[in-house]
Order: structure tokens, then C-alpha cells, then sequence
């Protein structure tokens, strides 16, 4: 709430040391475990969960000491950018993402771009995109599906549920996925789960190790919000007492990412901070984009604003410091770092009602959830400077016109964070809201938004400046991705809650966005929409991706035991890694490749029968490429079989006689086997070979034709004995009466 006019600073920020929580005890770090945990097939292989029956309608909680205040003095924002400018940039891809297929309110759309995917996932539905940079070109390769499919298989709430408020992020440092929801199986009683699952590959089709957690008996996770750090995936948490739903503070969590990408058990380090401030709230913890870590062993910065008139004086960003200390996690802090003073703002939009921003056709408005910052608090490296980009939604002139205040703060060495520049973008009296704010590896930033009016339908549109535009400033025009062409006339009036700006890492310079529009006029019918784009100057340029193939085993190979899997992988800046899996399972990452790219494969771990092998190049851009091969695993121990017993016989005539021989075939046990055929040759009196086939009781016989009486003896050899599947060791055969050795029988007149 304005209660001064401040001029806008450059690089200089007031440090206020007033408010509720300076005085506040510390709070107590928690320590959970998973609940379960467990390694998915590729989703491919997953069974899709069906649509559940349940709320629709999800409930906007409302933060402490937000309802209420209202506007005292109106008067203009003291940092309004109402200068428009003429568009600058130039859209690449622009296409449909995720519509309303579950049938709820909001939609919450969120996704984000790795280097040959995008990923988003909305209220209630998931989907997968390959991604051509060359043509443009975004091709579905998986879903939509329900969200809680990636759980389908794992029991629990994270797969019976399917209740929402999800989070997709891209790991760039690890090169992998990190996605969750809530689940909320005895809303609005607990206990209440967070699901989260990590890609075991840079492939978000292939598998994915999965994770529960209980983090809380007695108080709901409501508005999961996540961040990329080093030591950890960082959340934050509005919480909401079990049953009532009366407010119960701010939670905030981290999650142990070195054992989460290696699919092992990791811990929740969870802190409840009702008790240090009751009125903390809507914070965001820090979401590293770029190459570059922050310092070692630097804490993630969580950041909140607060209006003055919610007890804190003047208007202002608070920041803290989660430290996580792995190896004592009782020792993990969550320290406040500073208040620091904002140019004067009013988050007040409408009392705080759901129904604000007007459309056309209709008296049903739209949620401006102006009471907290939007995803993502977006963090970078420059090495001379670490950023942070904030936004939340503003009233701009004391009439309920939403804008978007946006920050940049800044931070070199070991100097805490400052506003290094702040702006509130509201070129005209359309009301802009529900923004993203991103800065790319060249400086420049984007800001994506809705936009609506009595006269413009829920639209889509970007903004955005260069290193060099002047401060406070988006100088590079507003740009549309999606003109909307309907409005939305449901008396609850949701409307987001979040969107989604990102930062491609092949190039560190194209922005991605996502968020919702309306096309025709509905109740509920939102859609997506996912775009890409860049401004001027910026100098990122399409990596291209390596090359790699397979070179053993090779294509329709039989295998078994131990097989050492080998690739071969360029890339014209190098290769980093070369990950290695089969059957969707990773078998081994080989990052030194001195001596060929490999990985043993122990393949009695696999199912016998086809299976899929892959090598994934990875290249200093982050840029994979895959190779796969089918083969065969046959590790089925063939049946050994040896001849057990010879028994000769005779049939005298007057004048000739005959000889006979029946074989007895055992296997290793000595067990008879039926079906086994025996190769053998007659001599001495008789001259012949010929077959015959065991029985049931692993029996055959062979007789000779009439020989003379002067012929006194004839001998039989066994000269081979097959079956399919099995192996025939003369060494084993023996005759238990001792009549023969097992291979030769010489049957006397």
C-alpha cells in the first residue's frame, strides 16, 4: 500500500529493520524420509490413470492479514512504465499445449524447455514435446495423460490422486527433470503428500525415479512451488490447518537432490515458520537458470513482498537464507537476510476479490491473485553478479487497474541482495496480470503476462528490455503470442495461478513462456498456449546436437551374462557424457570416454527376450542425441543332457538273429527327457546309422535287420543326442549295470 512517493534507485536499496518478524524465534529444521520410493518403467510402458471423480473447482487460500485493506490515497505508481514501444521480437514457436480435457478451475500452466523437450503440465493433464529448433517445429511424443500417471504403479496418493498444483523444472546442471504435485487423498483432513519425481535421463519419456512424502499430519501443502539449487530442490508451501483451513504459515522445504538423481533414498529438510512470522506468506524460493552455479556452499535465497499496510512499513521485499546442511540436518538454518525498501506499491486489486479483471460479454471477471510473487524468484550467475527477477501483480493507479511490478536484484561477493532496478509495466488501461520474469545469458529480460479488458478477451502477450534500456523500463514493445477470443463466465473466477517463463539452455538467449487464454466463451474453457522467442542483440546461437551410435552389441545381437555396451559419440564442441540403458533402466554413465565410450551390462538384471539398448551423447550444450539397438537376451541355462543307461537285447531266429538297444536320456539331474533324438551307428556285424526319438520316460530303441548266426556280435554307438535348448556332454553318459560305457554297447549272439 502507497503511503510515499520513492523515486526510482538504480543499484541502491533502503535496508529496513522494522516489521513483525525481527523478533521472532528461530525455527527448528524437520527431517522426514520418503514415505516410498521407487524407479518407473518408461512411461511408455506406464498404464494411464483414469480421470477421477472429485473437486473441479480448486479453492483459492487466502494468505494471512490480506483481506481487508484497501486503498487510502489513490495516486500513481511511482515507478509506471506507461511508455509503449514498438514490438522488437521475434516469435519462433507458437502452439497449442495442454487444454482443459479434466474439466477443472484454474489450470495453473507451467512447463519447461531442456534441450531436445518440452515439458508442461497443467491442472490436471501432462505433456511431452520433441522439439525441432530448425523448423520450428514442436511434435507431441507422449500424453496428454493425467498428471499422476508418472505414478501409475507406485500405490499411494501420488497415484490414487490426482489433485494437482503441479511443477515441471529442467535441471540443466544435471541435465534431467524434476516434476511434482500435491496429493490430498482426505481433503481437507490429512495427513498431506508432496509426490516428486526425478528423470533417471535427459529423456523425460524414458523412466523416473519416484518419491512420497508426508509433510504434514495437520497442515496442507497448498501452492507447492519449487526451485533448482546445487545442494537441493527447494519448495515453498502456503499451510493450511487440517480441516478448517484456517491459515497455518508459511512452510518451506528442501529436498536432497545428489540422492533423488540417483534414485536414492533422500530426506526432507521441512521448516514451519508460523511461529517466527504469522503474516510471512507467498514466499518463492530461488530457481538457478545458466551454466554457471551460484558460490560454493551459498544458501538459496527465498523471497516475499509485503505491502505496509499488511504491519510492515515501508512496502518491501523481504529475503532469507535456507542453508541446508546434509551430513547434521539439524544444523540446517532458515535465517531472515534483510527487508529492503521498495518504491511504493498497492497490492490491494479489487479488496482482494476473486472477480476483478472485467471481459467482454460478461459480468464474470477474472483472479488477480495479487497477495503473493508469481513463479518462478528466476536466479543467474555472471560471475562480476548474482540476479534475482521477481513480479507480483499491482494496483497501478488506486482504480483496480492491474500492472505488474517487477524487480531485479543484485549481489556481488559478499554483499547481500539489493533492488537493483524495479518497474511496474502498464503501458494503457488494459489490466495486465499473472506474469513470469526471466533474464536470459545475455541480460536481457522477459516478462510474460494475461492480458484482458471489457474490450479484449483473456489474451496472451509478452514484454521485455535489453542490458541498455533504460532502468525500470520494458523498452522492447508488447508482443501477442494468442489474441483470445472468448471469455470465461464462471461465477469463481480463477484464473491462473501461475505461468511460466524460461530460459532455453542450448542457447541461454531464447525466452519460453507459457500460460492460459480463452478462445470461445465458456464456463471453463481455458486453453494453453507454449511460444518461444528473442530480442535483438542477443547473440545465442542453435548448438548443434552429437552424433552417436551404438557399435556393440550390435543390431538383433543375442546376448547373456556380462556385455560391455560401446558407442561411439562426436560433437563438434566435445562430449561431455555418454549415458548408457537398457530397457528404459540405466546400465552406467561414462563421463571420461579416453578410452571409448562404455558401460557393463550385467544382463541376467533384465527380463530375457527383446530389449531396447540406448546411448545417450550428451555435449557441452547440454544438446543430447540417442542411438538404439534391439537385441535378445537369452539367459535361460540350457538343458545338458547325456546318455543314462544302454541296455542291449537279442532275438534269435533258426538261421539269423537281431540285436536291439534301448537308450535312456537324463539331464544333469538325471531325470528323464522326452524328446530328445538320438543320433547312433551300428558295426561289426551289422552296418547302419539311424535315429530315434525318447519318450515320455526318456526311452528309445534301435534294432538291426537279420544278420547271420556267424555274425556273434554287433556294436552301437551313440553318436549325438539333440533337443532345442539344451546341450548334449558325451563325457556324462554312463550305464549304471555297467553293461556299457554309456556311449558304446556291444550286444553278443
Amino acid at each position: 500500500m502507497r503511503t510515499t512517493m520513492l523515486a526510482l534507485t538504480l543499484g541502491a536499496t533502503a535496508l529496513i529493520s522494522t516489521g513483525p518478524s525481527w523478533a521472532a524465534p528461530a525455527a527448528r529444521p524437520q527431517v522426514v524420509y520418503p514415505d516410498r520410493t521407487d524407479v518407473s518403467a518408461p512411461l511408455r510402458e506406464l498404464p494411464v490413470l483414469p480421470d477421477q471423480a472429485g473437486r473441479k473447482y480448486l479453492p483459492r487460500k487466502d494468505l494471512a492479514g490480506r483481506l481487508g485493506t484497501s486503498e487510502l490515497t489513490p495516486a500513481l505508481d511511482p515507478v509506471l512504465d506507461e511508455a509503449p514501444t514498438p514490438a522488437a521480437a521475434t516469435t519462433f514457436f507458437n502452439f497449442e499445449g495442454v487444454s482443459n480435457r479434466n474439466g477443472v478451475l484454474p489450470p495453473d500452466p507451467n512447463g519447461d524447455i531442456g534441450p531436445n523437450h518440452y515439458v508442461q503440465w497443467v491442472n490436471l493433464s501432462l505433456q511431452i514435446w520433441s522439439i525441432d529448433r530448425t523448423t520450428s517445429k514442436a511434435t507431441s511424443v507422449y500424453g496428454p495423460v493425467n498428471g499422476n500417471t508418472i505414478w501409475s504403479g507406485f500405490g499411494g496418493p501420488c497415484q490414487s490422486t490426482n489433485n494437482g498444483d503441479p511443477i515441471v523444472l529442467y535441471d540443466q546442471a544435471a541435465d534431467r527433470w524434476m516434476i511434482s504435485q500435491f496429493a490430498l487423498p482426505n481433503y481437507p483432513n490429512g495427513p498431506f503428500y508432496q509426490c516428486i519425481a526425478v528423470s533417471q535421463f535427459a529423456d523425460p519419456t524414458l523412466g523416473w525415479y519416484r518419491y512420497q512424502f508426508t509433510v504434514s499430519q495437520n497442515k496442507m501443502n497448498d501452492y507447492p512451488h519449487f526451485g533448482v539449487w546445487p545442494d537441493g530442490y527447494y519448495m515453498s508451501v502456503n499451510q493450511f490447518n487440517a480441516g478448517s483451513l484456517n491459515w497455518g504459515g508459511q512452510g518451506v522445504a528442501v529436498f536432497e537432490r545428489d540422492k533423488m538423481l540417483l534414485g536414492q533414498v533422500a530426506r526432507m529438510v521441512y521448516f514451519d515458520l508460523l511461529a517466527v512470522d504469522s503474516n510471512l506468506g507467498g514466499m518463492l524460493p530461488s530457481d538457478l537458470d545458466g551454466a554457471t552455479p551460484p558460490p560454493a556452499g551459498a544458501p538459496n535465497a527465498f523471497v516475499v513482498f509485503d505491502d505496509n499496510a499488511w504491519g510492515y512499513s515501508p512496502d518491501q521485499l523481504q529475503y532469507w537464507n535456507f542453508h541446508v546442511d546434509w551430513t547434521t540436518p539439524a544444523s540446517s538454518t532458515f535465517t531472515k537476510g534483510a527487508a529492503l525498501g521498495t518504491a511504493a506499491f498497492d497490492a490491494n486489486l479489487c479488496g482482494y476479490a476473486r472477480n476483478c479483471v472485467p471481459q467482454p460479454g460478461t459480468s464474470a471477471r477474472l483472479d488477480t491473485i495479487s497477495d503473493r510473487l508469481m513463479y518462478r524468484l528466476q536466479y543467474r550467475n555472471f560471475g562480476s553478479h548474482e540476479t534475482l527477477l521477481a513480479n507480483h501483480t499491482v494496483d497501478t493507479d488506486g482504480t483496480d487497474r492491474a500492472g505488474i511490478r517487477w524487480y531485479e536484484l543484485r549481489k556481488s561477493g559478499s554483499d547481500g541482495w539489493s533492488i537493483h532496478q524495479q518497474g511496474t509495466f502498464s503501458p494503457d488501461s488494459t489490466d495486465r496480470w499473472m506474469g513470469s520474469v526471466a533474464m536470459n545469458g545475455a541480460g536481457q529480460i522477459a516478462l510474460g503476462y494475461s492480458i484482458a479488458s471489457g474490450s479484449i478477451y483473456p489474451s496472451i502477450r509478452y514484454t521485455g528490455r535489453l542490458p541498455g534500456d533504460t532502468p525500470g523500463t520494458m523498452s522492447q514493445g508488447e508482443n501477442t503470442i494468442v489474441d483470445g477470443t472468448g471469455s470465461q463466465t464462471s461465477t469463481y473466477s480463477r484464473w491462473g495461478d501461475y505461468s511460466s517463463m524460461s530460459v532455453d539452455p542450448v542457447d541461454d538467449c531464447t525466452f519460453w513462456y507459457t500460460t492460459e487464454y480463452v478462445a470461445t466463451t465458456g464456463s471453463a474453457p481455458w486453453r494453453t498456449r507454449i511460444a518461444s522467442f528473442q530480442f535483438p542483440g542477443c547473440s545465442g546461437t542453435v548448438d548443434t546436437p552429437p552424433s552417436v551410435s551404438i557399435a556393440n552389441p550390435t543390431e538383433g545381437a543375442t546376448v547373456s551374462g556380462t556385455v560391455v555396451v560401446t558407442a561411439d559419440a562426436v560433437d563438434d564442441k566435445g562430449v561431455t557424457q555418454v549415458a548408457f540403458a537398457a530397457g528404459g533402466t540405466g546400465i552406467g554413465t561414462d563421463n571420461d570416454g579416453s578410452n571409448g565410450w562404455s558401460a557393463t551390462w550385467n544382463t541376467t538384471s533384465s527380463a530375457d527376450g527383446s530389449q531396447t539398448v540406448t546411448a545417450t551423447a550428451t555435449d557441452t550444450a547440454n544438446q543430447t542425441s540417442s542411438d538404439t539397438h534391439t537385441v535378445t537376451v537369452d539367459n535361460v541355462a540350457d538343458t545338458v543332457l547325456h546318455v543314462g543307461d544302454l541296455d542291449g537285447a537279442r532275438t534269435q531266429a533258426k538261421n539269423n538273429w537281431k540285436a536291439s538297444v534301448t537308450v535312456t536320456v537324463h539331464d544333469a539331474a538325471d531325470s528323464a527327457v522326452s524328446g530328445a533324438v538320438v543320433s547312433f551307428a551300428w558295426s561289426g556285424g551289422f552296418a547302419g546309422t539311424g535315429t530315434c526319438t525318447t519318450t515320455a520316460a526318456g526311452t528309445c530303441s534301435a534294432s538291426t535287420g537279420n544278420m547271420k548266426n556267424s555274425k556273434t556280435s554287433v556294436t552301437f554307438t551313440v553318436t549325438n543326442v539333440a533337443k532345442s535348448g539344451a546341450t548334449y556332454n558325451a563325457s556324462a553318459n554312463h550305464d549304471p549295470d555297467g553293461g556299457s560305457n554309456g556311449t558304446t554297447i556291444i550286444v553278443t549272439r
